[in-house]
């Protein structure tokens, strides 16, 4: 029986990755669960899964929840602050930890799993997104195991030679090219001139998926995608150059290897990702997931189309990032968190946010990304420099 930790238990992420450890009570227990402020959710979840510890990264938060659950049988103990994140995240006693805190918070207490050997259920983008180099040092120097979870990622992961391989490098294996799928969110096939008055209402109605506002929003302006392409780079040691982005309405391939003798694998099931979180919980074993089984005949059709610049300059943005090198890319991560958060608090339109983003990286400095002290401060200065420009 593997003990888990969830980073960001009452997230979308978090919330089905509970769903399928209910379903093998007799090979997975909940040690610790952990969120930002959700108290009432969070006490829901402690009631469940009865969970080692529960962290709340709001310390009034945690008061609350402590002063809720000794109403209850529940036994959990409750923590607070940064500190208990990396705390649970390292602990001796959980073998696995999901990685599931969305954005920049995730990545110290992603890092201690790291540094602790675990094995890492990799949810959180910025992780790698924000120092992929040092993030990835850590992983292999304390022989951590880094699995997937995002579907494009997760899929790439089961179409290459040798799936799970510790270090993730397949030079010299066939391997041409990674074709990473979009759904193209809800503005693909909207009138260019019309993304100047989009609501945040409508940037959150992703057609496919059911995610957070932030992810939503990201999803939207293809910067979610832009993310990706950073990610995969430091996951499977590819250039930009060999990491192509296609769109795919109906979010059934959920990626593809091309390899030089002219096959492409592509890794296909419904839009839910209880697959992949399975897969990686599993891994190398499959188990039951709770996904309805895929039908072809009912879905009918599978389109491609070309990922627009014009239409999504948030994925140029971050291809530039991502060749720029250093400190860029932790740069393009903290300027977009803080411009999508003015988009949905209305301070600034929809299509401001690729020009946050611009302005940011155009008058930041990138450095040299080999200290994690260097990239939470180029972090730090892109958001506030992004906050004077949305304010």
């Amino acid at each position: 029986m593997k003990a888990v930790t969830i980073l960001g238990s009452t997230g979308s992420i978090g919330v089905s990755t509970l769903d399928v450890l209910a379903r093998h009570p007799d090979k997975f227990r909940v040690f610790a669960l952990t969120a930002n402020g959700s108290v009432d959710t969070m006490l829901q979840q402690c009631q469940q899964y009865r969970p080692n510890y529960a962290v709340m990264l709001d310390h009034d938060a945690a008061t609350k929840l402590e002063r809720r659950l000794a109403q209850t049988e529940c036994q959990t103990q409750v923590l607070a602050g940064e500190e208990a994140l990396q705390q649970v995240a390292s602990s001796d006693e959980t073998d696995y930890v999901v990685a599931a805190i969305v954005g920049a918070a995730g990545l110290l207490p992603t890092l201690a799993a790291a540094r602790s050997g675990k094995r890492i259920l990799l949810a959180n983008k910025e992780a790698l997104v924000m120092s992929g180099a040092l993030f990835m040092r850590e992983v292999i120097h304390n022989q951590a195991t880094l699995l997937p979870v995002d579907s494009e990622h997760n899929a790439i992961w089961q179409c290459m030679p040798v799936a799970g391989e510790q270090r993730y490098e397949f030079e010299g294996k066939g391997v041409r090219r990674i074709i990473l799928t979009a759904s193209g969110g809800p503005f693909r096939d909207a009138d260019l001139a019309s993304l100047e008055h989009v609501t945040p209402e409508q940037a959150v109605a992703h057609p496919n998926w059911s995610m957070g506002q932030k992810i939503s929003v990201d999803s939207a302006t293809m910067m979610n995608k832009g993310l990706e392409v950073i990610e995969a780079h430091w996951l499977f040691g590819l250039q930009s150059s060999q990491i192509d982005v296609v769109l795919h309405r109906q979010s059934i391939i959920h990626s593809m290897v091309d390899y030089d003798d002219g096959s492409v694998l592509a890794q296909m099931g419904n839009p839910d990702m209880r697959t992949p979180i399975a897969n990686t919980l599993a891994w190398p074993e499959r188990i039951d997931s709770g996904v309805e089984p895929l039908d072809l005949v009912a879905a009918g059709r599978l389109d491609f189309a070309k990922a627009d610049f014009e239409r999504f300059p948030c994925l140029d943005l971050a291809y530039q990032a991502l060749d720029a090198g250093g400190t860029s890319t932790a740069i393009l991560n903290a300027a977009n968190e803080v411009a999508v958060a003015a988009f949905l608090a209305r301070q600034i339109k929809f299509t401001d946010i690729a020009k946050v983003i611009d302005q940011v990286l155009n008058k930041l400095p990138s450095n040299q990304a080999d200290s994690l002290e260097q990239v939470l401060a180029d972090d730090a200065a892109a958001r506030r420099l992004a906050v004077e420009l949305t304010a």
